[in-house]
């Protein structure tokens, strides 16, 4: 299975690559693709393209199976998930998975072409804030039909998130790599991102 992760990586943290490790010791992975959105996608304090592109690079460069997939990066417009993984497919029919966090249940239905995303692509479903995920699923009439296109791990749960890295500043929370390069660059400090 190729699994695709999608998400800002504003900055990559460390629960981002406990989620690679996660996925990739409970799947049989074929390729692992890190998918960040671009920088025209409406998020507040979204550093440039160019720094969390090089700060994913520094985080995986010591991992197995990885791509980091500027596909979306190199929209003009922001497509939708759909659109990104019909692109990401390949003619070997490899099937794909996309890895959400649970708290992403609550909009998932409001996402573009979701019924296209739900019939076409398995959703791997993490564990987030004790969040039930099967009651998520099965209370929402447009996921619960696509139900079995589920694969759900409500045993994983990370309380790190870029959010809380952005406003503790805690090293910890990312690699230290990761970090010097923030520092380095002056990111997530007001300054003008590059």
């Amino acid at each position: 299975m190729k699994i695709v992760f999608g998400g800002a990586f504003n900055p990559v943290t460390n629960a981002h690559i406990l989620v690679y490790e996660y996925v990739t010791s409970r799947l049989s992975v074929d390729e692992f693709i890190f998918l960040p959105v671009s920088s025209a996608y409406t998020k507040s304090e979204l550093a440039s393209n160019y720094h969390r592109v090089n700060m994913l690079n520094i985080a995986v460069k010591n991992l197995s199976n990885i791509k980091i997939s500027k596909l979306e990066i190199d929209d003009t417009d922001f497509l939708g998930t759909y659109q990104s993984l019909i692109r990401l497919s390949d003619s070997d029919q490899c099937e794909i998975g996309f890895v959400i966090g649970a708290d992403n249940l609550f909009n998932m239905h409001k996402w573009i072409n979701i019924e296209g995303i739900l019939s076409e692509f398995n959703i791997i479903v993490l564990g987030r804030l004790g969040i039930d995920i099967k009651g998520s699923i099965k209370g929402n009439p447009i996921l619960k039909k696509y139900f079995h296109k589920f694969i759900i791990f409500d045993d994983f749960d990370v309380n790190i998130s870029s959010t809380l890295f952005r406003e503790e500043f805690d090293r910890t929370q990312v690699n230290k790599e990761v970090y010097q390069y923030i520092i380095d660059n002056n990111l997530y400090r007001g300054e003008k991102n590059v």
